[in-house]
């Protein structure tokens, strides 16, 4: 089930409290921050935000910069992104600015969520995820999605991407919302602002609630100073259980199918990328076909072939391949299934199955499954993997 690349952004105060207990909004941030949240709202398809931060923060969540708005229509784009509220209740007010300013509106609700809301005045009679309905409502139209009896933010997140074309999506809060995206291992990344002060007041809203989080560090991808405050990016790296796509699965197919863009052009072969990494999320190897000057070497081959045999990390390990892996070949006596299998490997994610324009009856997965190991296929990711490869198809 395909999903848009989540990106979490929250600013904190150093003792990781969203705000203070006072009438006003807490000023975390400042004008460096606030510029690069908005030339991240301007990169996004969608900004979402839960219902507190609607009515806490009543925010509008419009790109502020003419020059990036205009870029956006330029591209073909709209002039803001889909702004995306989420209401289990339905409890939200109509005079709100998320829903009199510009740009178009979605609230993902419950179905008695849907009947408040229509008693409200906003639209949204459906009882299922296909049967939003929009009308007017100040600048732009305001959809309400009704998701059954509770919030799934699975069928949530596949929604935006498959109905409403949403591929990257920015998560501006608030804390429940982060606290259950990262919990539920569907954040592809966190964007978190450290600023200098402390708020002290126990009552106050923190980013991060209890439970139960991945168990891995996170993996920490920039730091840089934006005035007084600090950038952080983390992205997560743990795998899914039991072959879920998992947002570092995400992270390294995207990496393997990046390769694959490396290999040197071929009318004779596909060109593929490969990443090996261990459980907790450190990189063991990477390598792309033809490598180094080799003709025949395949991507899995080719970084296989970098990690020492006796690693103990690598029967937990995973094989990220741009492509299935092969079960045969005429290049070499081990196919890259065999390779995998004999490394002691028991995990493959992929994004394409192998098909027959070089081997017939191509089922690498197969020779993987019989000998145990879990296989992967994340189909949104096969349009990235054919890319290089489109002159053999």
């Amino acid at each position: 089930m395909p999903f848009p690349y989540v990106l979490l952004s929250a600013a904190v105060s150093l003792d990781g409290c969203l705000d203070d207990t006072g009438p006003s909004r807490l000023l975390l941030s400042g004008r460096a921050d606030f510029d690069r949240v908005d030339a991240v709202r301007a990169s996004a398809d969608a900004i979402l935000v839960g219902a507190k931060t609607v009515r806490a923060d009543n925010p509008r969540l419009l790109v502020n910069s003419p020059e990036r708005r205009a870029a956006r229509l330029a591209a073909g784009r709209p002039e803001h992104p889909l702004k995306v509220a989420v209401s289990a209740s339905g409890e939200l007010d109509p005079r709100a600015r998320f829903f009199r300013t510009g740009g178009e509106k979605t609230v993902y609700t419950t179905d008695e969520g849907a009947e408040r809301l229509r008693r409200a005045g906003l639209p949204g009679t459906g009882t299922s995820v296909g049967a939003d309905t929009g009308s007017g409502t100040g600048t732009g139209t305001v959809s309400v999605v009704p998701l059954g009896g509770e919030l799934d933010w699975r069928r949530l997140l596949a929604h935006l991407h498959d109905v409403r074309g949403v591929r990257r999506l920015m998560v501006e809060g608030g804390g429940t919302v982060h606290t259950q995206l990262l919990q539920q291992r569907l954040a592809d990344e966190l964007q978190l602002v450290l600023a200098p002060l402390l708020v002290g007041d126990p009552r106050a809203p923190r980013l991060f609630g209890p439970g139960a989080y991945q168990r891995g560090r996170l993996r920490l991808v920039e730091t840089r100073a934006l005035g007084d405050v600090v950038l952080m990016r983390y992205e997560p790296t743990e795998p899914g259980a039991g072959g879920d796509a998992a947002p570092a699965d995400r992270h390294w197919l995207r990496i393997a199918c990046e390769l694959a863009g490396e290999c040197p052009p071929s009318r004779t072969a596909f060109s593929v990328g490969a990443v090996v990494v261990a459980a907790d999320g450190t990189e063991l190897a990477r390598g792309h076909s033809r490598e180094a000057g080799d003709p025949v070497v395949h991507a899995e081959e080719a970084a296989l072939a970098k990690i020492d045999p006796g690693d103990p990390r690598l029967p937990g390990a995973t094989v990220y391949s741009s492509l299935e892996p092969c079960a045969r070949r005429a290049s070499r006596p081990r196919p890259c299934a065999r390779l995998i299998l004999d490394a002691g490997v028991r995990r493959v994610v992929t994004a394409w199955r192998e098909p027959d324009t070089f081997v017939e009856s191509a089922d690498g997965t197969g020779v993987l499954a019989r000998e145990g190991a879990d296989v992967v296929v994340l189909p949104e990711f096969e349009s990235r993997a054919k890319a290089p490869n489109r002159h053999l198809l």
